[in-house]
């Protein structure tokens, strides 16, 4: 008797972006932020007309491939990416809400593009303006079918947002011009992309256009690579070693890329931390279409790796910044970290997407982690300046003479060589109504509390949801529901793992015990015949919770660090003067959270009495004898912020994880 295979459940699936709209005490700024000044700051950038920033070339090199400019190829090897990256941002804002003016000028980015793809559907500045005859010679550096990834992913968002087909088009040629490339047929390249994009993008494409060899050239990429003998090798040599990226050997260092073995045989997270969170969320992606149980067990492994082992309090990931890459379990230094803004942006796919093959809290936990500290913090208040390093401490001087902290900057930058964050940034935040709702039959569930409205369609009839929220500082929500008739359906709503399991309901007004409902996998089940108009209210418990590191991570030893809500705090010079690693937080301190409306756009600070250590007089004498060396300790004042909005306030000293005593 044949053993039938396992197959995935169904997935849910998340409420799309045309159907929520975000009106949030916290969130909408950043919304408004990412409309009004980020997309247009970015398109000035994209132009080269921001003095101040360095040149991009992006549009130029687009420009001079469709024959309208004279001149050379400029910027790096990847720099279409920013292009599409701003064009798919652009997507989501008009799927939110029109906006003419925008869209005329996204338009015209979509005819430029057309202008410059060739007659055989390729579409790369680079190699069309520098090395047009060594196209898909060099896979393992030189990011052709990472640019053709985003070209894609950009694509489908502009159509799903306008119904415009153009873009799509020229996305769906290339695309087959790429299957005419690779797979494992007589004459083709049996390659894969040195920085995972395509595939999951692929994925996407199959989703709006229902052809399936989008979806099987995705898993081909997947099943090829790590296989032996190895593609990079082979290359490498074929090419007489030329190399782009002298620096990283990539041809051989195969974990660079998660080429080191087959897919489904990686148990840890290695290399380069967006590459190996980007190609995750495709694993999760086709898995979840293919019902394949072995590629969704492979992302469970990493799944559990990165967030048990490598990942930092705040959701960052990439502890190292040679290869800006993971290193191996608990090394998580917090003054030469790195944790990209997108390597965190990538998790967020990747919870994303396991979200939908099985809603457990825990993915939406880590999604929240990264999203309300990393990604935020990658962005000034103003939404011009941008950090692309996200350190959990920092000592400004040591960054300008230390050539260890070369890559940590103590104040935002205003535009990057390698600008790949800023636009990803904006992509995420622009999106973010699609990461609040999915649904699964008969059940709606709640991932994230941001306040505003969204429609849910179940079967022939249509549900509203209103949710008003300042979940960010006090842990409230209120859930409002209307519909023409009564429905039976599950609400089912996350408990915050910061919670403790500490939160009151009540419907309609009526206090219920938590008793009278059952929770799965971190959610509660709510599961009545629902009335126009029910309200359901939340208060999540906020403490002040006093976080310690794993005992493997030396690097927290005798700290803790502050987190209350989904923010984790920090101090910062502006508050508490300078040479911060001299303070110690006694564990009997009391703590105090205060809402300060003034302060940073308004924010909950975290007060208590600290130590600071004190000293005599040490004259010349670098090192005495601990009984000679005169340390007291005082009592002061202590403010912490959350970790976000550090380095808002001008440059000076910052620390996540403070000395307890």
């Amino acid at each position: 008797m044949t053993t039938p295979i396992p197959r995935i459940n169904p997935e849910s699936l998340f409420l799309p972006l045309n159907k929520v709209r975000i009106e949030d005490s916290f969130w909408s700024e950043y919304i408004r932020l990412v409309r009004d000044v980020v997309v247009p700051y970015q398109w000035e950038a994209l132009n080269d007309r921001v003095p101040e920033a360095e040149p991009s070339f992006a549009i130029r090199n687009l420009k001079i491939a469709a024959g309208e400019e004279s001149g050379e190829f400029g910027g790096m090897v990847f720099q279409d990416s920013d292009v599409s990256k701003w064009l798919e941002a652009v997507g989501y804002l008009l799927a939110s809400g029109p906006d003419p003016d925008l869209e005329e000028v996204a338009d015209g980015v979509v005819d430029l593009i057309g202008r410059a793809q060739q007659p055989d559907g390729y579409i790369n500045t680079y190699f069309t303006l520098k090395e047009p005859d060594n196209r898909w010679t060099n896979l393992a550096e030189c990011h052709e079918l990472y640019c053709a990834g985003h070209l894609i992913e950009a694509a489908v968002a502009y159509y799903s947002a306008t119904g415009k087909s153009k873009i799509l088009d020229i996305a769906c040629r290339f695309a087959d011009y790429i299957d005419s490339v690779f797979g494992q047929e007589p004459g083709k390249l049996q390659g894969y992309d040195g920085h995972q994009e395509i595939e999951l993008a692929l994925v996407r494409l199959y989703q709006v256009t229902g052809r399936p060899k989008y979806l099987e050239l995705s898993q081909y990429f997947l099943d090829q690579r790590g296989t032996e003998p190895h593609f990079y090798t082979s290359e490498f040599e074929k090419r007489g070693g030329k190399t782009h990226f002298p620096q990283l050997d990539m041809a051989h260092d195969l974990s660079y890329s998660q080429a080191h073995l087959p897919v489904r045989e990686q148990e840890t997270a290695e290399g380069h931390a967006v590459r190996a969170v980007y190609m995750a969320t495709a694993m999760a992606d086709v898995a979840a279409k293919s019902g394949d149980v072995s590629l969704l067990d492979a992302c469970k492994r990493l799944w559990r790796n990165i967030v048990s082992r490598r990942m930092y309090i705040t959701g960052g990931i990439g502890s190292m910044e040679h290869g800006e890459s993971f290193t191996f379990d608990y090394d998580l230094p917090n003054d030469t970290v790195y944790a990209e803004t997108c390597a965190s942006i990538g998790l967020i796919f990747f919870a994303q997407r396991m979200l939908q093959i099985e809603p457990v809290s825990e993915y939406a936990d880590v999604l929240e982690r990264a999203l309300y500290n990393t990604v935020v913090s990658g962005m000034s208040r103003d939404g011009t300046r941008f950090f692309y390093v996200n350190p959990l401490e920092v000592h400004p001087e040591a960054c300008g003479k230390n050539h260890i902290y070369d890559h940590v900057k103590p104040v935002r930058q205003g535009w990057f060589s390698c600008a790949c964050c800023p636009p990803n940034i904006a992509r995420l935040l622009a999106s973010l109504g699609g990461y609040i709702y999915s649904s699964k039959d008969r059940t709606l569930y709640t991932h994230l509390y941001i306040g505003g409205q969204a429609e849910w369609r179940l079967g022939q009839d249509q549900v509203q949801i209103n949710q008003s929220s300042n979940y960010a500082w006090d842990g409230k929500v209120r859930l409002e529901l209307s519909m023409d008739a009564a429905l039976l359906f599950t609400l089912a709503l996350r408990i915050p793992e910061w919670c403790h399991g500490q939160f009151n309901v009540t419907i309609n007004g009526v206090a219920h015990d938590i008793s009278e409902f059952t929770v799965e996998d971190g959610y509660l089940l709510i599961d009545r015949l629902w009335q126009d108009g029910d309200m359901v209210d939340l208060a999540f418990a906020m403490p002040i919770m006093r976080m310690k590191g794993h005992p493997n991570v030396r690097h927290t030893a005798g700290k803790v660090a502050l987190q209350r809500g989904p923010f984790v705090y920090c101090l910062e010079e502006a508050d508490n003067g300078s040479q911060l690693h001299r303070m110690i937080l006694p564990r009997e301190a009391e703590l105090v959270a205060r809402f300060e409306p003034d302060l940073l756009g308004g924010i909950e600070v975290i007060e208590g009495t600290m130590l600071r250590e004190t000293s005599g007089a040490w004259n010349d004498d670098l090192y005495r004898e601990e009984e000679q060396a005169g340390l007291g300790l005082s009592e002061t004042r202590a403010k912490f912020i959350p970790y976000y909005a550090w380095a808002n306030r001008g440059p000076g000293e910052m620390m996540v994880w403070v000395r307890s005593l």
